[in-house]
């Protein structure tokens, strides 16, 4: 199965390198898991090429993840900007204190 060259004007952005890198996988064993080629993987996550349907559902699938958080049409910042820390105050948003049992 031969992935579909990646189109200039609607391009798919994923962070299979990411996830694959904080789990300790080489290209190999994620080419094994979804029955791929390793260059395969790599033409992916360099955005040579974007995957099948099917292919993205596997790739989805070894990373127990949906499909919007493994690809993408527009390009993804930064994993640690979009994670929820509690407590953490952002731009716009207000810290709440929250009651103790003495109040």
């Amino acid at each position: 199965m031969s992935p579909v060259r990646r189109g200039a004007s609607l391009p798919i952005f994923n962070r299979i390198g990411v996830l694959r890198a904080e789990r300790k996988m080489t290209r190999a064993q994620l080419a094994h898991l979804v029955d791929v080629n390793p260059q395969t993987v790599g033409a992916l996550e360099r955005g040579d090429h974007y995957p099948s349907l099917d292919l993205a559902f596997r790739i989805c699938d070894v990373f127990d993840l949906p499909v919007e958080a493994v690809f993408s049409r527009a390009e993804f910042g930064p994993l640690s900007t979009e994670v929820y820390r509690p407590g953490r105050i952002t731009e716009g948003s207000e810290k709440t204190s929250v009651p103790n049992e003495s109040d």
